[in-house]
């Protein structure tokens, strides 16, 4: 079995420890690493190579949504969760804008963080449904905007898919494609969308009513 390769980065020695015995107990899960700071979450990721991070937002030397904003400019295969107590707006915009994939609560279910652990190893997204109305309500319905050049159906499909949470693979199989040309797709929307990354093409499509909340998998 593939383990699913993670790095903790919390500045609470207590958190990453409790982290670290749950995780032990996930047979495809296996906790490569830890820091206690964004710049050393930098390093981390360069010498361990993980397939998601664990992030903290409040650190000291450099914080979550620096350290996160990093990460995907050096590393852009590397997923990162957020894993905190804060559900200001900016923050979770801001974090959300950097590249993270994920954003949960430090109190959630256990079985419900290994979950999102491996959504987001398959590149889904998954946010806390807090954090998800949060930014319902910070971003509001509103008339889609006009592009340079517009998606196309099939672009649209896989938006729709994306947003519904689903994995390049279950994209691919439904439109009967490669994995390859749902990647290109992808690629295809955020550029046109001028967006950066699939949690923000998520919440595009949350935003101009292509989705509804009730069709994510929160």
């Amino acid at each position: 079995m593939d383990q699913i390769k993670v790095l903790l980065v919390d500045d609470h020695n207590v958190v990453r420890q409790g982290l670290k015995l749950f995780l032990a107990t996930q047979p495809d899960i296996n906790v490569v690493g830890e820091a206690d700071n964004g710049q050393d979450a930098l390093v981390a990721v360069g010498k361990y190579q993980p397939d998601v991070v664990l992030m903290d937002l409040v650190m000291p030397k450099l914080d979550g949504i620096g350290a996160t904003q990093q990460i995907k400019a050096r590393f852009p295969d590397v997923e990162v969760i957020v894993l905190t107590s804060f559900t200001e707006d900016a923050q979770i915009t801001a974090v959300i804008k950097a590249g993270a994939i994920g954003y949960l609560l430090k109190n959630v279910e256990p079985n419900e963080l290994a979950a999102a652990i491996r959504a987001a190893q398959r590149g889904e997204v998954h946010l806390h449904p807090e954090v998800a109305r949060r930014l319902m309500q910070a971003l509001g319905p509103k008339e889609q905007p006009t592009v340079a050049e517009p998606l196309t159906e099939r672009e649209i499909e896989v938006l729709k898919a994306l947003a519904r949470g689903e994995s390049n693979k279950q994209i691919a199989d439904t439109l009967i494609v490669s994995e390859k040309t749902v990647k290109a797709h992808v690629s295809n929307i955020l550029g046109k969308l001028g967006l950066q990354s699939r949690t923000q093409a998520v919440l595009y499509a949350l935003r101009y009513g292509m989705v509804s909340l009730e069709d994510i998998p929160l």
